[in-house]
């Protein structure tokens, strides 16, 4: 029991992990209005997914997939890990990545790990809010000194009283 315990805490710590780094390259899509064909988290290998919800007036599809080894946003005219590249037969469409200039393109692949970062930042920042201390004491310690702070006349045991 412990072992399933500890393997759905993995995954849904991973989930949280994905998630996140999928919505980097999600927002950065729509801000420039790029189109976002799916947004799961998993795969949905062989088309099964365990939930899926297309909004109306929307043409991403939002899901869960079965197979829990990561997750993946289609953005329209990126040539992803299915391989697909029909669309490239045809002239870029003003929605589609490939039609959007460089510095978007960037923004747009390096969004995930751009999010990823800034979410440590805030889970770190909540950590040190939480249970951080603002002031360590050095009341009662005493410096162990090195042949440098030797020379300098520091010795062994001295204490310092303020800076």
């Amino acid at each position: 029991m412990i072992i399933l315990i500890k393997a759905l805490q993995v995954i849904l710590a991973l989930s949280v992990l994905i998630l996140v780094h999928e919505l980097g390259h999600f927002t950065f899509a729509k801000i420039f209005g790029i189109k976002v064909d799916k947004f799961y988290l998993f795969f949905d290998a062989g088309g099964f997914s365990l939930f899926k919800w297309k909004p109306k007036n929307s043409d991403t599809e939002y899901g869960i997939g079965w197979l829990p080894l990561g997750g993946y946003c289609k953005i329209s005219g990126m040539v992803d890990e299915s391989l697909d590249t029909d669309f490239m037969k045809s002239e870029p469409q003003p929605w589609e990545f490939r039609a959007k200039p460089a510095w978007q393109r960037l923004l747009v692949i390096g969004g995930g790990v751009l999010f990823n970062f800034i979410f440590a930042i805030g889970i770190y920042t909540g950590i040190l809010a939480h249970w951080g201390e603002s002031y360590l004491s050095n009341e009662g310690n005493s410096i162990y000194v090195n042949e440098l702070a030797y020379e300098m006349g520091f010795r062994n045991g001295d204490r310092i009283h303020r800076l």
